[in-house]
Formats: structure tokens, sequence, C-alpha cells
């Protein structure tokens, strides 16, 4: 026959045991271990006015900076490949629109296209 003090204990530790299974969770058997998907980070975008789109477009016509002669893709988010000439942002678009002073850009059909340079990405692209 059990003594009180180790029917005590017995049952502290069974409620111990059924709190850390209901904090922790117990996976069911065969059921596979939950994957998180995994997120899709969002994808840069500076936001600039239409002016700001004007003043850009209309500064760099004037500069005739070569387009890019090989097919890219010009989508908002794309990587740029590392085979297409970057242009750094002339410094009177800088001074008009200093959020993208440290961005390159290069041109394709009449497109000015705003690349990141941490990653190469695409940020904009002005028709």
């Amino acid at each position: 026959m059990k003594s009180h003090s180790a029917h005590s204990t017995i049952s502290a530790f069974a409620v111990a045991l059924t709190l850390a299974v209901l904090v922790m969770g117990v996976p069911a058997r065969g059921q596979a271990p939950a994957v998180q998907e995994p997120t899709v980070p969002v994808q840069p975008k500076i936001n600039l006015t239409l002016e700001q789109h004007h003043v850009i477009k209309e500064i760099i016509k004037d500069l005739n900076i070569s387009p890019a002669q090989q097919n890219v893709e010009t989508t908002v988010g794309v990587t740029v490949p590392p085979t297409i000439a970057l242009s750094p942002m002339p410094g009177l678009v800088s001074e008009k629109v200093p959020q993208i002073k440290s961005h390159l850009l290069f041109i394709k059909e009449g497109k000015v296209v705003i690349v990141d340079p941490k990653d190469n990405k695409i940020v904009d692209a002005i028709d």
C-alpha cells in the first residue's frame, strides 16, 4: 500500500507532465512535423511620384545612355543578370530625387530601369 506522500508525489508529477504536454504539444504518430511555409519576401519598390518619374526620365533621356543590348526583364523585383551593364545614377537625378542617389540604372526599350545595388533587383521601371 502506498503512503499518502508517495501518492502526492506521483499526482504532482502527472500534473506537471500533463502541463508540459499541453504547453509544448505532442505530434501525433504518423503525422509529419509541421513545416513552416517559406515566406516570400516583399519585393522592394521605391515609391516615386509621377513628377519624380518625369524628372528622372527627362534628365536621363538627355544623357544618351546606351540601352541594354540583351533581352532582359524589366519587372520590379527581378534580379538583373551580371551581363547587363548598369550605370550610376547621374548627379542631377540624385539632386532632384535623393532617395535613389545610390541606385544604378539601365535603359531598355525606352524604359529607365532603376536597380538597387545591394541585391541587383529592379525597384522601379519608368516608361
